[in-house]
């Protein structure tokens, strides 16, 4: 059973939810410590403090703000949770909306929120069945880690979770990001829309979302423990030095997107140029007949 990160309630106009707050992921990462190479005696980060030059434990450590290089305010943990603040402890729904309407972006860290009591299982139930039906999600603030955040409710398999959102002036401005402007043809798009059809997934199962990056990893330490050599990294695909070709790799990609999913990869995507010389062909005959009425419409000049 995950920690309880925090506890307090959810506030839904007037009715209190009681919860206690547990992350929603586990991270499977391997860790290092630090070490000296020479003789590999750990290396720790020890607390001084400045003014009298000594270490200290972490029972004399607390927070301050600071004024002026002179002047600090200090701060307990304390006078943190006792905050003035309807948010320092309940998350307060402050609103309801479509989940679509918000920017992925906004979106950060999961958690879940468990029931804190018996007596809180009736209006958590409530707030669950609401969120359903409507099809919307809770959008609150609420106080934990020495800030105030703004927050998304959202229902999964009956047990709501809480994420974590980034206020609007934490969102960079991508403008200049942009590329220079180009452009693209039909070909080009439909080659684009052609093979995500062909990747297309109903599920994030299977050996293609799995972490090869800690595999790896995990290899190289036990190739080590055990004095053998190292794994060896594939070789990149070479380069063949030519003009990229963008409607070229679309086709290849198709092909191998087939390939991948047993279908037959021996046709490459051939319905953009079909569909665009059909298109052409279509207004090759439009302009003819339209040329051929107004031809058949004119009057005769007089002599």
């Amino acid at each position: 059973m995950p920690r309880t990160i925090w506890s307090g309630a959810i506030s839904f106009g007037l009715v209190t939810v009681p919860v206690n707050v547990v992350s929603a992921t586990e991270d499977h990462s391997i860790r290092f410590h630090q070490y000296h190479l020479e003789d590999m005696g750990r290396v720790r980060v020890r607390k001084y403090c400045e003014t009298e030059d000594r270490e200290v434990t972490s029972a004399e450590i607390g927070k301050g703000y600071e004024l002026t290089k002179t002047q600090v305010i200090p701060i307990s943990d304390e006078e943190l949770r006792d905050l003035p603040l309807p948010t320092a402890k309940a998350i307060e729904i402050e609103a309801f909306m479509p989940l679509e309407s918000i920017d992925p972006i906004r979106i950060a860290e999961g958690y879940y929120l468990q029931p804190a009591q018996p007596v809180a299982a009736k209006p958590y139930k409530l707030l669950v069945q609401a969120l359903g039906r409507s099809s919307k999600v809770a959008i609150a603030k609420y106080a934990w880690s020495g800030r105030e955040r703004l927050g998304l409710l959202r229902v999964k398999d009956d047990v709501i979770v809480l994420h974590a959102m980034r206020w609007p002036d934490e969102i960079r401005d991508p403008a200049e990001l942009l590329p220079p402007p180009v452009e693209l043809t039909d070909e080009e798009i439909e080659g684009a829309l052609a093979l995500m059809d062909n990747m297309t997934r109903d599920d994030l199962e299977g050996p293609e979302f799995h972490d090869t990056y800690t595999d790896a990893l995990a290899q190289v330490i036990e190739a080590k423990r055990e004095d053998k050599p190292l794994p060896e990294a594939p070789e990149p695909e070479a380069q063949n030095g030519k003009v990229f070709d963008l409607m070229a790799a679309l086709n290849e990609s198709v092909a191998k997107a087939k390939a991948s999913r047993g279908e037959d990869s021996a046709e490459t995507h051939k319905q953009p140029k079909k569909k665009t010389a059909a298109k052409k062909a279509t207004a090759k005959k439009t302009a003819a007949k339209k040329a051929a009425h107004k031809a058949s419409g004119r009057r005769p000049r007089s002599a």
